[in-house]
């Protein structure tokens, strides 16, 4: 059994069960600094000699439902289209502030919200005019190499070919919003790179310390 394993020996475990032969790309483990994984991390990668090649982006979707959005956070190539599907039975007015991207999109329920695109890099923060606690964070990046951390904190990430490549991690908690990076050579068709990144975090909010005890 490996319950008792360290986070480190975990994230060693999860690359020998899915980095395969032929493999070309980075497998990341985030923290923060105490050890504990850390889960809805960006992961997005830039080939060191300048911008990544072009890809078509996807569209993404991010909903309302249980009075609160769905995803917390997101991650889209510029120029991606995101929806807002509003599954609640009440009615919301969502609203961005952040120069990345500025909109307001008055009151409304079901489908019928206007689409966005997400046309400049930035953090886009979300929040509802109505319903104060609501809020989300959009990652809009100038690559289509990205990814996001799961519960154990580990995230795969696969590329088109060997190189250096600078790893940035972001979190919507990081102290003084912190991305740090890492230049990695990436070797084509070998066994997946690895990245540990440790960040450092603001203390939990007072109603995130409440909840967690419930």
């Amino acid at each position: 059994m490996h319950r008792h394993l360290p986070p480190q020996a975990l994230f060693s475990l999860l690359l020998l069960s899915t980095a395969s032969a032929g493999a070309t790309g980075i497998a990341v483990q985030v923290q923060d600094a105490a050890g504990k994984v850390l889960p809805d991390t960006i992961i997005y990668v830039e080939p060191e000699t300048g911008p990544a090649a072009g890809r078509a982006p996807a569209t993404a979707e991010i909903e309302q439902k249980g009075l609160k959005f769905v995803p917390l956070v997101s991650v889209v190539q510029t120029g991606a289209k995101i929806f807002f599907p509003n599954n609640d039975k009440v009615r919301h007015h969502i609203y961005s502030f952040s120069p990345a991207h500025k909109f307001d999109q008055k009151l409304y329920s079901g489908q019928s919200a206007t689409p966005q695109i997400f046309d400049k890099a930035g953090t886009v923060v979300l929040g509802c005019n109505i319903h104060d606690k609501m809020v989300a964070y959009v990652k809009v990046v100038d690559t289509p190499y990205f990814a996001k951390t799961d519960g154990a904190g580990a995230a795969r990430i696969e590329l088109p070919a060997g190189g250096k490549y600078v790893v940035k991690a972001w979190h919507y908690n990081t102290v003084g919003g912190a991305t740090p990076e890492q230049v990695l050579t990436v070797k084509a068709g070998d066994a997946l790179t690895t990245a540990v990144f440790k960040l450092p975090m603001k203390p939990p909010a007072a109603d995130d310390a409440a909840s967690s005890t419930l």
